[in-house]
């Protein structure tokens, strides 16, 4: 029981403070040195895939049209999972009067993947730009992504979503950003923003078309073709931080298309083919083993603390005894959620974002999980 209980302890230690250190660290002795050119300027095909976005669309094709890069460079295409609202009628009022403004429709519904594989064979574009429609684009988001492109050992630069809001998540999102911007500088990103990210069209690989996470899945092929992915800290997206019961739908989605990966392209785990294999296993697949290792410490220190064996000090009773009263008090503050304050809010997002990994082994083992929105 000791044993499982320090093991537990190591793996979450590990996991949500000793690999951000160890990035950290890394990034900061060791960055990778990016040959970045301010006149780097290809043709742009702006890819954005889209169902029932009335709400946003227009929103995200003002902030298209904003920006600063020759407009004779840009194209964007817009594609419609057979949208049911207004999507499509406020896309083509944009192209009645905005020529690089081209709408396509995906119909019977396909899902991302399957639009993302039509928009890459329509680009006429040297590069890409991969967008969703809720998030509008800073004005100099193009621009900062083209100067570290301009490295030909870059095969992909991702963009920054910036969280407004108080809620746990945003605060989450503020840690995972910490991280992924240590891993930028490494030059070995594993996931990059589904909202902001560019890379070269060639580099970009066809999309399995039950795919649920393109923006793993794209990067990850690209490390395995031994170039790097990079941060662009400067270009920005910008959305709203959601709550817990919105961001836990959102969580089991991108786990369950965690597993999904792992069992499409095993070659990820060999660390040999695998340039970001380091990476990947801190950073995506320790945190589908922390539930587990949640589950199991609560038992076993309420057990050392109540029914400790022989060799067992006083003091090392008591630490047990302080730990299980302390997992206790964090599920209670999980509870309470927002009515607890801030801490409590913490709480809630770290317990739903555990719970999430739970039901998203069982969506993917279900096949449950759907590719479509």
């Amino acid at each position: 029981m000791r044993l499982l209980a320090l093991a537990a302890i190591a793996l979450l230690a590990y996991t949500y403070v000793g690999y951000p250190a160890v990035i950290a660290l890394w990034a900061r002795l060791a960055p990778y040195r990016i040959q970045e050119r301010e006149d780097f300027e290809p043709t742009i095909s702006v890819c954005m895939t889209v169902f029932n976005g009335g709400a946003f669309i227009a929103a995200k094709l003002r902030s298209l049209q904003l920006l600063d890069y020759p407009k004779s460079k840009i194209e964007i295409l817009v594609c419609s999972d057979s949208s049911t609202d207004d999507t499509d009628a406020i896309t083509r009022e944009f192209a009645a009067s905005d020529p690089r403004v081209r709408l396509f429709r995906g119909s019977p519904r396909m899902g991302k993947p399957a639009l993302v594989n039509r928009l890459c064979r329509e680009a006429s574009g040297q590069v890409l730009l991969m967008t969703d429609v809720r998030q509008p684009l800073s004005p100099n988001a193009l621009r900062a992504l083209m100067r570290p492109l301009a490295d030909t050992t870059v095969g992909s630069v991702s963009g920054s979503l910036v969280l407004s809001g108080s809620t746990g998540a945003g605060l989450y999102w503020r840690y995972e950003r910490f991280i992924r911007r240590a891993e930028g500088r490494v030059g070995q990103m594993v996931g990059v923003s589904g909202s902001i990210y560019a890379l070269r069209r060639a580099d970009l690989p066809l999309l399995p078309e039950d795919l649920i996470l393109d923006d793993m899945f794209v990067p990850l092929m690209i490390a395995l073709s031994k170039k790097r992915v990079v941060l662009s800290d400067a270009a920005e997206a910008y959305d709203h931080a959601f709550e817990d019961h919105r961001e836990f739908s959102r969580k089991v989605r991108t786990l369950a298309g965690n597993y999904q990966l792992l069992a499409k392209a095993p070659l990820l785990l060999v660390p040999i083919v695998n340039p970001a294999w380091f990476q990947m296993l801190s950073h995506k697949l320790s945190r589908l083993l922390c539930p587990w290792a949640l589950l199991a410490l609560l038992p076993a220190s309420i057990g050392l603390a109540v029914w400790h064996g022989a060799g067992m000090s006083r003091l090392e009773v008591g630490l047990w005894g302080t730990l299980a009263v302390g997992q206790t008090v964090l599920y209670l503050l999980a509870a309470l959620g927002a009515r607890g304050g801030p801490l409590a809010r913490v709480a809630r997002t770290f317990v739903v974002l555990n719970a999430a990994a739970v039901v998203g082994l069982w969506r993917f083992l279900r096949g449950h999980q759907a590719v479509t929105w």
